[in-house]
């Protein structure tokens, strides 16, 4: 049955730590740590052990076992770019700790978009490698590996300098879950979606996996007056008990193909009856299903050639994409590997043949890429009967974590994919891409004597630095620091200075709003919007000074970016960075007590406004309780309209201040 998150620290923490208020924190982070042991041990739930080991490092951060495993359990689940600090923490108490420990650093940098940092690292074990040629220890990393890291950070270092022209936001709560959600396909209207999940709620099966996840099962959601409804199981007779994940919707939205478990991972198809349901899957016809694991599948829009990926014998490594076509009996034959040009040694999956049948999206471990899955798109020249040279989208779309699964739509207006992104709910998320139209140039006027060529003026991008120092005090910290954009995402690159500054050159063209994020083990968080000019003829320098509080009890910190529906307590898409920041900074402080209190304008009565500003105190706390936080760390108080900040008149800019919700420090 489930590991239930709520359970396994009760028992972790309940049975041990609460019964000996007297043990010391190193003793206290001891007990967590074999807690986590034993749960990895016992059931996997790796989720749960690296919550607890997290709570063990920060405990006691001499804990070289502890820490370790923290950062590794990161590595391995989510929040990749945060286990640097406790890599860290080990290479400064014991570098010689494990032999593949500088690769691990560089690998988290290399999650955190910190490129030349990684590549400093993997050149580090490079350099221990070099030392030690005949080492064969399961924690070395062969030069191969360490050799495709740096080269994929050399290219994350480029696309990420040439951001592509994408915004990029989370589909919504409707759809996402604090699970794994990905594979979505959508019907030609785009007003229905259907996805594979790992969810809890709504599964066939109660039990779990042997990785202690559910099992896949496939949702679906509507879209009603412009909302998506919320997923629903889309049940018996495509679910099982066991995994199922859907793989791609013909063109008419008529017929479903499905990855079944059986004969080692085959591909299935479903139709849709006149009642609107569907009707019992049935192996795919033909010779597409093997012995091996057919894994994915797209069919073009006249559903007389499909595109899969399979790990069958003949290929040039891992997953590859083979092509086939429907013979005069209806059935899939003249199975073909696309070949060099498509596949790689390493895996080639998630294929998706657009509208037009001849441009194929797909996603590869093995070309030029910056991590993980990287999208890439391929068109199909009638004229040489060739596919072009596999083209990767960049920078949004693409992360040194795993894109995949993508998906366009039929006007090209809008593409959908699964990715781990800073404003997921959990794991993978599915998120909708808005690509830009290309601009049509009205009729050519007659033409007019060109005047003489202006000589282009010189831009500079605006210098902005970020120096970070403690309140009061005011002394430098070495503080995490990032800059990106507010909508679209993109992660400014910014190098270091002297200690506590950090300096971004920003290169838009226009005015533009950014996010600027920075944190502190042991500070309360700042998360603030700014709008910051862009290039200019002038060399311009703006400085700002960020102040840190420290987490000290009675410390009030508003939660400025958390936004709710209108008249509810339910969080809007993009509200999930801050959460995510503040489940962080309670992760990482382990002694931290906190109030979350909720806070409404005068409009309504008093009585409402105090029950609304509860039910939005109860929803953060609520948030934070299912990532693993203790629900004894954190009270919720709604204070209703009793404490403004601001004027409550008609004024609207004072009333949205008002409408808040703050964290105060009760203990740390």
């Amino acid at each position: 049955m489930y590991s239930m998150r709520s359970i396994l620290i009760f028992l972790a923490v309940a049975g041990t730590i609460l019964t000996g208020y007297s043990q010391t924190e190193k003793e206290q982070a001891k007990v967590y740590m074999e807690q986590a042991e034993l749960i990895m041990a016992e059931t996997r739930a790796i989720d749960d052990a690296r919550d607890l080991m997290v709570t063990a490092a920060n405990l006691d951060p001499t804990n070289i076992k502890a820490n370790f495993e923290a950062g590794h359990y990161h590595i391995k689940t989510i929040g990749k770019d945060l286990a640097v600090k406790y890599f860290l923490r080990v290479y400064e108490l014991d570098p010689n700790y494990r032999f593949d420990l500088e690769f691990w650093i560089g690998q988290s940098y290399q999650y955190g978009l910190e490129f030349d940092k990684a590549i400093d690292f993997y050149n580090r074990y490079k350099q221990r490698l070099a030392k030690r040629p005949n080492y064969l220890g399961n924690d070395r990393v062969s030069p191969a590996v360490v050799d495709r890291a740096i080269y994929e950070c050399e290219n994350g270092k480029e696309y990420v300098a040439n951001p592509k022209n994408f915004s990029i936001v989370n589909i919504g709560r409707e759809i996402n879950s604090e699970w794994d959600d990905y594979a979505p396909v959508f019907n030609e209207s785009e007003d229905q979606v259907i996805f594979t999940s790992r969810r809890r709620d709504g599964n066939m099966n109660q039990n779990v996996d042997l990785d202690n996840k559910p099992f896949e099962d496939i949702f679906i959601a509507r879209k009603v007056n412009g909302q998506w409804t919320a997923a629903e199981n889309i049940g018996s007779p495509i679910n099982t008990p066991y995994h199922d994940s859907n793989l791609a919707l013909s063109a008419d939205g008529q017929t479903l193909f499905i990855y079944t478990d059986e004969g080692g991972g085959d591909i299935y198809y479903s139709d849709r009856q006149p009642n609107g349901t569907w009707g019992a899957p049935v192996p795919l016809p033909g010779i597409i299903n093997s012995s091996y694991e057919e894994k994915s599948i797209t069919i073009s829009s006249d559903e007389k050639t499909l595109y899969f990926s399979s790990n069958r014998p003949g290929g040039y490594g891992g997953l590859d994409i083979y092509r086939a076509t429907k013979d005069a009996k209806g059935e899939w034959s003249n199975v073909k590997n696309m070949g060099p040009k498509i596949n790689t040694e390493y895996d080639d999956d998630g294929p998706f043949i657009d509208y037009d049948s001849k441009t194929l999206y797909f996603s590869s471990k093995g070309r030029k890429g910056m991590g993980g899955f990287d999208i890439y798109k391929s068109v199909f020249d009638e004229a040489t009967n060739e596919w072009s040279e596999p083209e990767n989208l960049g920078y949004p779309i693409n992360t040194p974590d795993n894109d995949i699964y993508f998906v366009s739509t039929k006007d090209g207006k809008r593409a959908y994919y699964s990715s781990v992104r800073e404003d997921g709910l959990g794991y993978d998320d599915i998120f909708m891409i808005t690509i830009p139209q290309p601009v049509i140039a009205a009729k050519e006027p007659e033409k007019l004597p060109e005047p003489e060529p202006e000589i282009e003026k010189q831009k500079f991008p605006l210098r902005y630095q970020v120096k970070v120092v403690e309140a009061g005090s005011g002394r430098p910290l070495d503080a995490r620091v990032r800059l990106q954009g507010l909508r679209d995402n993109l992660v400014v690159p910014g190098v270091s200075g002297e200690l506590g500054t950090m300096e971004f050159m920003i290169r838009a063209e226009e005015p533009k709003d950014y996010r600027l994020s920075v944190e502190l083990e042991g500070y309360a968080f700042v998360n603030q919007n700014l709008k910051l000019e862009g290039a200019s003829e002038k060399e311009r320098t703006i400085t700002r000074t960020v102040e840190l509080r420290k987490l000290t009890t009675g410390v009030v910190s508003v939660l400025r970016n958390i936004y709710f529906d209108f008249d509810k307590a339910t969080f809007r898409t993009e509200s999930y960075t801050e959460l995510n920041k503040l489940e962080r900074m309670m992760a990482e402080n382990p002694n931290l007590k906190v109030e979350i209190a909720g806070h409404t304008d005068a409009i309504g009565t008093a009585a409402y406004n105090k029950l609304l500003s509860q039910r939005r105190a109860e929803a953060v706390k609520d948030f934070l309780t299912k990532k693993g936080i203790d629900p004894r760390r954190i009270t919720a108080v709604g204070y209703g309209k009793t404490r403004p900040l601001a004027s409550n008149d008609d004024e609207e800019e004072g009333r949205e201040l008002n409408r808040r919700v703050e964290f105060k420090v009760l203990g740390n």
